[in-house]
């Protein structure tokens, strides 16, 4: 019996858990510091184990990850490196769908003198995003050509019958990740040109992207996308774009929210004070009429549907601050999960869509759009929480079968790493659509 630990217990564990307590030789346990949370994860069965963890307790921390045969951290990414380093003490191999940091890159040797796998970006967008990208552009080497073009677009969205909202959003995962991506910067080339987009100009940066059968969505850049040329082994493209979905409108609203200060991480007392007030103290002023000196401040003309938004979301409104003490991105994300959350039985959508223009043999030319559209399951699991849960399942139970023998840091670039987890998801109905055309 192999024993697996999953570190965490939020909102994308549910498939997670499940999908490895199905697995007859695994046992699973759960460690959350809130027990509770772990507890209606694994739901009795017998194979699984929920337990109480602070993270901040090295000793207790050791000890699990001691006892267990693999670690899957599913907690906020600046403990993985902490985490990884007492994997490589134990030789432990170790999942996550995060990001790649900086410290997580120097524990690449160590990693391979330990014998075992720092998997990484094992989820939808780090992760399934990764994995159809290299099939294709391992397929078009395949053929004899040579990438020109790739761009890449994913956004978790309300499916369309739950779009009911004037922002066309609903949050299934961190109100507070969805928000501070509005604070990033963005880079990407273009046409053999590097672009640089600074973070108070990214969402006056999107484009409208159509998706067959669904309409048109924005599409903003996503972070940094110049180093995913080498990643890919691509260095010969001239264009290299991955971004985020958002349905229309989004990029206006957000772009008001971060001229207006309401992304402010800075901790704050506002006590006594009204959502009106916060605009006041956002604004400077003492005016009664905040919709004007916004208006004004911000050169927007009243009319405009950014101010329906804003009035829907109640920010001109006399009622009371949720909280008393806390940054404004606080106060904006406890409102809006307040709002924008999915009713009982309501279906998220996941929509990840990939472009490749390649150059065969002959000066031939050849678009292929790759797309994958997946909704959440009324009363059940979420599309989001499937699609970053279950890839990051997959590769857990490719590790203890042996299936991926790989060691040191990675993600899943590697035909021995993606071609059997996109396989498993295609058993489990996450699949790609592929259309090809010739220019």
């Amino acid at each position: 019996m192999k024993k697996v630990l999953i570190l965490g217990a939020g909102l994308v564990a549910r498939p997670l858990v499940r999908y490895l307590l199905d697995q007859p030789e695994f046992e699973v346990e759960v460690a959350s510091r809130t027990v509770s949370k772990a507890e209606k994860l694994v739901e009795g069965h017998p194979r699984g184990v929920a337990k109480e963890l602070n993270l901040k307790s090295d000793e207790a921390l050791k000890g699990e990850v001691a006892r267990a045969d693999i670690v899957i951290s599913m907690v906020p990414y600046a403990f993985h490196p902490k985490v990884a380093q007492l994997c490589i003490e134990h030789k432990k191999p170790m999942v996550t769908t995060s990001y790649v940091s900086e410290a997580m890159k120097k524990l690449d040797g160590d990693a391979k003198k330990a014998g075992i796998i720092l998997l990484n970006e094992l989820g939808l967008d780090p992760g399934i995003d990764h994995m159809e990208a290299m099939r294709v552009i391992h397929e078009i080497r395949d053929r004899g050509g040579r990438l020109r073009s790739f761009v890449s677009f994913c956004g978790g969205l309300p499916a369309p019958e739950a779009n009911t909202n004037p922002f066309g959003y609903k949050f299934s995962w961190s109100p507070v990740g969805v928000l501070l991506a509005g604070k990033n910067s963005a880079e990407f080339l273009m046409d053999g040109e590097k672009v640089t987009i600074p973070a108070e100009k990214l969402f006056e940066s999107y484009s409208l992207r159509t998706i067959e059968g669904l309409g048109t969505f924005e599409g903003y850049p996503n972070r940094n996308s110049v180093p995913y040329a080498k990643l890919y082994g691509v260095p010969e493209t001239k264009t290299m774009l991955r971004g985020t979905l958002r349905n229309l409108g989004w990029c206006e609203t957000i772009r008001t929210l971060v001229r207006l200060g309401a992304l402010d991480q800075e901790e704050k007392d506002w006590t006594g004070l009204t959502y009106a007030g916060l605009l006041r103290k956002l604004l400077g002023t003492r005016a009664k009429d905040v919709r004007k000196v916004l208006s004004e401040r911000l050169g927007l003309h009243p009319g405009l549907a950014v101010f329906r938004r804003l009035e829907w979301l109640g920010l001109f409104s006399e009622e009371p601050l949720p909280l008393q003490k806390g940054s404004a991105l606080d106060i904006l994300g406890a409102r809006m999960i307040d709002k924008l959350s999915f009713a009982e039985g309501e279906r998220d959508m996941i929509i990840l869509q990939h472009e490749f223009i390649a150059v065969y043999p002959g000066n031939r030319k050849e678009k292929t759009i790759s797309t994958l559209v997946d909704y959440g399951i009324p009363h059940g699991d979420s599309s989001m929480a499937r699609t970053v849960g279950l890839p990051a399942a997959i590769g857990t139970r490719m590790i203890l079968e042996g299936k991926i023998t790989e060691t040191g840091v990675h993600i899943p670039v590697l035909p021995d790493i993606y071609k059997p987890i996109l396989e498993e998801l295609k058993n489990l109905a996450i699949a790609f659509k592929e259309k090809r055309q010739a220019l």
